[in-house]
């Protein structure tokens, strides 16, 4: 039997069980796995002790930190590394000599960046939000989740679309992951609904301070600089649909994919409004506002 890989792994949860066992039984060779749950009321915190992950409970006080970062700032790992795994997703078992070998050799490396591939309506998508890289390994004394906004956003607890920022160096995993993200329609409307909310505010609070977005790394630095770009450019549920659709070439995903992009350009629609409603509430004078 090889040894366990000396990696510690956050897995952010509330109401998981139904993708848990499929999530940790991939993990199942990590020398160190925690939970992090926010009081769920089904069956998760039993079904990770199960598993061999330690339950630690995490209490959101509506703005910040949020779940992920204050796992990194208040779990007692035993390991330099760390690997953050949401509940819907699943590594391959190729997965454990990749990162076995990784952090072995990573030398002057701070984290390392993977891939996944998205499941939509019973299919799995090889265009259409694909490739779609995240830094999740790195070394947990180096990196941190960027804070965007420390207002509430009605968003939930967990970080969605902020990314890892690493002190140092990074590589790519050739590993990919599995993500499960979106069962039915509805979840990814219900998600969906609740990350524009992020979207809005995020975009707000830098419309009122003149915030760069600025971040320590060459790579999100240049994700932001292209959002902030794509946030001025006039009819953006349509550049969505036609980036995912036509750029990405989800066409060739067929009618998922065609059903995948449309949905896309619904959720900036959603951004754009609540954007300006929210702009609208907070530059309105007091006495211009609605009673």
């Amino acid at each position: 039997m090889n040894p366990k890989v000396a990696i510690s792994v956050i897995v952010p949860m509330k109401n998981e069980a139904a993708n848990l066992p499929r999530c940790l039984a991939a993990v199942a060779w990590a020398d160190e796995i925690f939970c992090v749950d926010s009081h769920s009321t089904d069956e998760s915190s039993a079904l990770a002790e199960e598993h061999g992950a330690q339950v630690v409970q995490f209490e959101f006080n509506g703005r910040w930190p949020k779940k992920k970062n204050w796992a990194l700032e208040n779990l007692p790992f035993r390991n330099d590394w760390v690997f953050i795994l949401d509940a819907d997703e699943v590594l391959p078992p190729e997965a454990a000599g990749e990162f076995r070998d990784a952090i072995t050799k990573a030398g002057p490396i701070a984290g390392y960046w993977i891939n996944r591939r998205f499941m939509f309506m019973g299919k799995w998508l090889c265009h259409a939000y694909y490739p779609n890289w995240n830094l999740r390994l790195f070394r947990h004394s180096l990196g941190r989740y960027e804070k965007l906004t420390d207002a509430a956003t009605e968003s939930g607890d967990n970080e969605v679309h902020e990314h890892v920022v690493v002190q140092g160096a990074t590589g790519r995993l050739r590993a990919e992951m599995r993500h499960y993200a979106f069962p039915s329609v509805a979840v990814f409307v219900e998600k969906h609904n609740r990350y524009s909310n992020w979207e809005a505010r995020v975009a707000v609070d830098r419309y009122l301070q003149g915030n760069s977005a600025a971040v320590d790394s060459e790579v999100i630095g240049s994700r932001r600089r292209m959002k902030i770009i794509s946030q001025r450019l006039p009819f953006r549920p349509l550049l969505r649909f036609l980036y995912v659709y036509f750029w990405q070439k989800g066409f060739l995903d067929g009618r998922e994919g065609y059903y995948f992009a449309r949905l896309h350009a619904i959720y900036e629609l959603l951004s754009v409004v609540k954007t300006y409603e929210l702009r609208q509430r907070e530059t309105m004078p007091d006495e211009e506002a609605p009673r």
